[in-house]
């Protein structure tokens, strides 16, 4: 018969709150939500990985390695304390490598995890992210299988791979942070979905690069499925990256099809007392209207400084109301879909609505002219032209993007116009017009694009006239469109026309991107087209 002693000890052991129970071994954590179905998750005392996950009687987590925050923090200072209904998970590095304190927290009866990751400095790998690798779940919501990259061979690097005869890779698994609140590793049969989801918009308030970045969701590559979470990389990055308190942001267990990130609910964290954790009370509004853009396309307001951001679609009739945002001064942006219309700044106060309203100001929108062509809309997106309605999930040598080199194209078929321009591939892409009566103003010829590989940027000529050479753009250090990216930072070109350029009958506009750089096929320079304009 066990004595008292020992039936103490085993009790100090395991950690009663309401249904969960932590269990302690030497080495690890287990907690057990008490869930209907069965959730359990064991975490290394030593290094914060999770080194087992266990869904309604199966193994989830791979054997050889486990998940955690980047590769591994190697080594972590873990404990947990509780409150009320949950049980909180601290994960405290202090190395060379990270400078941060992740949280796990666990509620009573859930299947999910509900985390948050407090960084004083980018970790010294230059990205932040928390990775699982679940086995046993092979399919991908909601993009498919264009992230399956296992049995594959390498076309690019050691990202990009060819499958049978499609290419496939992990960062054709990506969507725009705006919309891009769930997706889901799954099993064949669609009956055990494990997801990441953002319940609202402080999930990604210290993420950088505004509503429009994506990265990397997915990848099955054979042993496991990385369901992946990033909160920054230098994936096409356009800001700086921000440090502080990243989340909440979930991860769930579902045997009932797709999870909702709205059924989220986590104004708890407000009453958990985490490092570098803002609640509502130190959080106010801003509303008001947008003008200037068209209804015809999504209207953005986005508002961002050096430590937040936050975003919000305006209705069609312009109106807007922010998500809360912390307190403090703001740029606020407009966008017609990805398109800047506008820029201006308000002040946030905790506790209250400010009333601010934006109209555009971008020449582009609100400039009177004569149009005699355009092709593609001022989006800031490549749609509308030729593989962009591919380019998100395939590289540009995929058999099933059309040729990249169509020939010289009417200015009245913007379909037929490739998206983007390579120094290697297609430059010299003409596009033919006609006149009835030569021109006898100065024109102008706008090239928009939406993001720059290698320093390209486009230099046109009109007939026999050849524009200025443009300077370089802020360069982007990283792969764009073959990595299925086309957001960057929205450069614009303009080329003054001389009068009588323009002549009556056929003309010609040519495109040639220029760099100092050199590159092979779709590694050369290139540009993506958001719209070309001319007029006067």
């Amino acid at each position: 018969m066990p004595s008292f002693k020992l039936l103490a000890a085993l009790s100090a052991c395991i950690a009663p709150v309401l249904g969960i129970t932590v269990s302690t071994a030497d080495d690890s954590y287990t907690v057990d939500t008490g869930s209907s179905y069965g959730f359990t998750a064991t975490i290394s005392r030593s290094s914060c990985d999770i080194t087992s996950l266990n869904f309604y009687g199966t193994e989830y987590q791979y054997g050889s390695t486990f998940s955690h925050i980047a590769s591994g923090l190697g080594s972590a200072t873990v404990s947990y304390t509780t409150s009320g209904d949950y049980v909180i998970f601290q994960c405290v590095a202090d190395s060379d490598d990270f400078d941060l304190t992740h949280y796990m927290v666990f509620a009573d009866a859930s299947s999910s995890i509900y985390m948050g990751t407090y960084t004083v400095s980018e970790p010294a790998i230059g990205e932040l992210r928390y990775i699982f690798r679940l086995t046993g779940l092979t399919e991908a919501y909601p993009n498919g299988n264009v992230s399956y990259t296992a049995g594959g061979t390498a076309v690019e690097a050691s990202d990009v791979y060819q499958v049978g005869s499609e290419t496939r890779s992990k960062f054709y698994s990506s969507d725009r942070f705006i919309d891009d609140d769930v997706y889901c590793a799954t099993t064949t049969d669609a009956s055990i979905h494990a997801c990441w989801l953002r319940p609202n918009s402080q999930a990604t308030e210290k993420s950088s690069g505004g509503p429009f970045f994506r990265d990397i969701n997915l990848n099955y590559g054979g042993d496991y499925h990385s369901v992946t979470y990033y909160m920054n990389s230098n994936h096409a990055q356009t800001e700086s990256y921000r440090q502080g308190f990243h989340g909440p942001y979930v991860f769930s267990f579902s045997r009932s099809g797709i999870p909702k990130a709205s059924d989220y609910d986590v104004s708890f964290f407000d009453d958990l007392d985490l490092t570098g954790y803002t609640g509502a009370s130190g959080r106010g509004y801003v509303s008001g209207t947008a003008s200037g853009v068209s209804s015809d396309f999504p209207i953005v307001v986005h508002w961002y400084n050096d430590d937040y951001q936050g975003w919000a679609y305006a209705s069609s009739s312009g109106s807007f109301s922010s998500p809360a945002l912390v307190a403090g001064t703001y740029t606020m942006a407009l966008y017609q879909d990805e398109f800047l219309a506008a820029t201006s700044t308000v002040s946030v106060t905790a506790g209250s609505t400010t009333t601010a309203s934006i109209a555009a100001t971008n020449v582009a929108l609100t400039d009177s002219h004569t149009t005699i062509f355009q092709m593609g809309d001022y989006d800031g997106q490549p749609t509308g032209f030729l593989n962009a309605d591919k380019q998100l999930r395939m590289h540009p040598s995929d058999s099933r993007m059309s040729n990249w080199a169509p020939g010289t194209v009417a200015s009245t078929d913007a379909s037929a116009l490739p998206m983007a321009i390579f120094t290697d591939v297609n430059n010299g892409q003409a596009i033919s017009f006609s006149l009835d009566s030569a021109v006898s103003n100065e024109a102008t010829l706008r090239i928009a694009t939406t993001i720059a590989y290698a320093g390209g940027r486009p230099q046109a000529s009109v007939n026999d006239y050849t524009c200025t050479a443009p300077s370089a753009p802020t360069a982007i250090d990283s792969r764009g469109v073959t990595r299925g990216a086309y957001r960057g930072r929205g450069d614009v070109y303009d080329c003054t026309i001389p009068s009588g350029t323009l002549t009556s009958g056929d003309n010609t506009v040519t495109i040639n991107v220029i760099s100092g750089s050199s590159g092979d096929a779709y590694l050369s320079p290139n540009v993506v087209l958001d719209a070309i304009e001319l007029f006067y």
